[in-house]
């Protein structure tokens, strides 16, 4: 049991209140669970006009004291990371704290060896690999901003978040194992360091033993590196590399989501809050009990990686299992294999995965035993009540709460979902707010919803009127974008760019952005980034990109394409297009359908309508509203007659 461990329903209505009418005080009873170098002066100072939100202010600490060395004296042979690779052949590891914990101070070791200061930024672009975790648990040892990027993207997508980052170093390694698939990492840096002038140095660990380009002076092995590290700080047989002390403030990590516009932006999160977010949220939507292992099935490249894999486990003292591969390899049974194989006892995944494993039908869960189980979780997105029920019965065998989690890169962690067991669950809704969360849900012009809609529901934008510790301190470099994304919208509220609906009785059901972002396999994909990387290819003059309904990832890519130069040949473009898009950006942003238009339909003033396209995309051809208003309304009856 933790001290801040909600135990009935009850209790939850009661912290909830708590948590609303003294903030400051019930957050720092919570905060008082940590390990602090220094208490805090204020708990919390905050407006949402400039933005300016700061938690436990004054407060200094380490965050890898936290995960790590508080925990030794009592559990260091505990397992931390329990790491299962892509090949189910291959040895598992199993890293306890101890361990961990000499990792991370060499790893620290090394970057200080190469002139890594509190601060720099740091680039990680690996597998997932516990060297991955030692790396991000390094940077924060010594202070050093980790951005952790999905070894899904592109050399041009790598080459903008530097450039935005400013970083100074990387850490790679020579390639990766991601199901039949050998992706060849160092070779995607080394195209994305290309005309950059800031990098200084890149550390490859070794995996696949791919063959790899190593420049002198610039790259490094990992092996030599810890091991040179290792004679360093090793010292009568006990490793130890003191933690730098970070102000309460001081930025953690930056990962970049996509927006509203072409560009990445890159979220910054704090020491504290965040640390204290993470496990708070971990320990009571789960009901973590020491002793349960946890299984997460993220990429550390997304934020649930970071805050429910790393963070958030580890600070409260448990055993994260980390995978490498990806559910259908080398069939649709892993994932229930590695349940049985290590006994987990919580399953946080995508209802994307879901959804793909409820296509292989029962037969890949024959055999195996399930019955350690007593929670399931969910992530991403929305889940559909069918892909529910089917994780419900077939998983959880109707006896392990499902908790269906809301939460953003910009929220840190968990803001909506029953908490297991404790509070009730209704199938694909998210339902109640964590404590210190207070959402509201607007119109269009920012006034509070309170008459119901045909469905009995109070429907609209989702915001939400005050700070909780993790959230969003501000897109890195560039404030103001910070405040036109998420504050400008409307005055004094947090706007998360969804919609939702809230019942009776206060629970909450996302259903999905209303900005210009699609939510695909639990992946944001900014509308404008693929618009940008579809017009680059020669013979696009146009395109615009919306989001429809998909069986598998819940909303898929259709792109509208008025293009010159086809040659008669539609299906050799549409290839030359998802290569553009995939070089640009990543195979995760390949349209799923391109619809070649003669014309997009635009107002006078130019603006394309997007909301006229995204009907025709959901195949809803009879509801497209006024389109009196456009330039030329014969465009649309050209593009419902050519609708895929």
């Amino acid at each position: 049991m933790y001290p801040f461990q909600i135990t009935s329903f009850e209790q939850y209505k009661e912290t909830y209140q708590e948590s609303i009418n003294h903030p400051e005080k019930f957050w720092a009873a919570v905060a008082e669970n940590f390990q602090w170098r220094k208490k805090w002066d204020n708990v919390l100072n905050w407006n949402f006009k400039e933005p300016k939100v700061e938690w436990f202010s004054g407060a200094k600490l380490n965050i890898t004291e936290n995960c790590i060395d508080r925990h030794l004296a009592t559990m260091g042979d505990k397992p931390a990371i329990i790491w299962e690779p892509n090949n189910p052949d291959e040895r598992t590891r199993t890293v306890t704290y101890n361990r961990l914990h000499k990792r991370v101070c060499q790893f620290a070791q090394v970057l200080k060896n190469n002139g890594v200061k509190k601060g720099d930024r740091v680039c990680i672009y690996m597998g997932m690999i516990p060297e991955l975790a030692y790396a991000i648990l390094g940077c924060a040892r010594i202070g050093a901003i980790h951005s952790v990027i999905f070894g899904g993207f592109s050399a041009q997508s790598i080459a903008d978040r530097l450039f935005d980052a400013q970083a100074e170093y990387i850490v790679t390694c020579d390639g990766a194992y991601r199901g039949g698939k050998d992706i060849p990492l160092k070779s995607v840096i080394d195209d994305a360091l290309i005309g950059n002038r800031t990098v200084k140095k890149v550390i490859v660990y070794t995996r696949t033993r791919t063959p790899v380009s190593m420049l002198k002076g610039r790259d490094l092995w990992w092996e030599d590196e810890m091991e040179y590290a290792e004679t360093q700080i090793e010292k009568e047989g006990v490793v130890s590399f003191p933690a730098e002390e970070m102000d309460a403030e001081d930025p953690l990590f930056i990962l970049y989501t996509s927006g509203s516009t072409g560009k990445p932006k890159g979220v910054v999160h704090t020491c504290a809050g965040y640390m204290v977010w993470t496990t708070y949220t971990f320990v009571n939507v789960f009901q973590y009990k020491p002793g349960d292992l946890f299984f997460c099935t993220a990429d550390i490249g997304w934020i649930t990686g970071h805050s429910y894999i790393v963070y958030g486990p580890l600070s409260a003292g448990g055993t994260s299992v980390m995978f490498e591969g990806i559910p259908t390899y080398p069939d649709a049974g892993r994932f229930w294999d590695i349940i049985d194989k290590y006994k987990v006892n919580i399953l946080y995944t995508a209802p994307t995965a879901i959804r793909s494993l409820m296509g292989f039908g029962l037969e890949p869960l024959k055999g195996k035993d399930l019955s350690s189980l007593k929670i399931l979780g969910t992530v991403g997105e929305p889940i559909n009540e069918e892909a529910w029920h089917w994780y419900d019965e077939n998983i959880g065998k109707k006896k392990c709460p499902v908790v269906d989690t809301w939460w953003q890169t910009e929220t840190g962690g968990i803001l909506i979902s029953n908490l297991a067991g404790i509070t009730p669950s209704k199938p694909s809704w998210a339902t109640l707010p964590m404590p210190g969360v207070q959402l509201v849900i607007v119109d269009e012009n920012g006034k509070e919803v309170r008459e119901k809609d045909d469905t009995g529901f109070l429907k609209g934008n989702l915001c939400i009127k005050a700070p909780w510790p993790a959230i969003i301190r501000t897109t890195y470099g560039d404030h103001d974008r910070c405040r036109k994304n998420y504050f400008e919208t409307y005055p004094n509220l947090y706007f998360t760019g969804d919609g939702a609906l809230k019942d009776d009785i206060g629970n909450y059901r996302i259903t999905g952005r209303v900005d210009d972002v699609l939510n695909v396999s639990g992946h944001r994909i900014g509308t404008a980034e693929v618009e940008n990387a579809i017009n680059m290819h020669a013979g696009v003059v146009e395109s615009a990109v919306v989001g429809y309904p998909h069986d598998l990832k819940g909303q898929g890519i259709y792109a509208f394409v008025i293009d010159n130069n086809r040659h008669g040949d539609e299906d050799l473009t549409r290839k030359d297009i998802l290569q553009t898009v995939t070089r640009i950006i990543g195979p995760i942003a390949k349209p799923d359908k391109i619809q070649f238009v003669k014309g997009l339909p635009k107002t006078r003033s130019g603006k394309i309508m997007r909301r006229i396209l995204r009907k025709i995309a959901e195949g809803d051809l009879n509801n497209l509203g006024d389109i009196t208003t456009l330039l030329d309304p014969g465009v649309v009856e050209e593009i419902k007659k050519g609708k895929l």
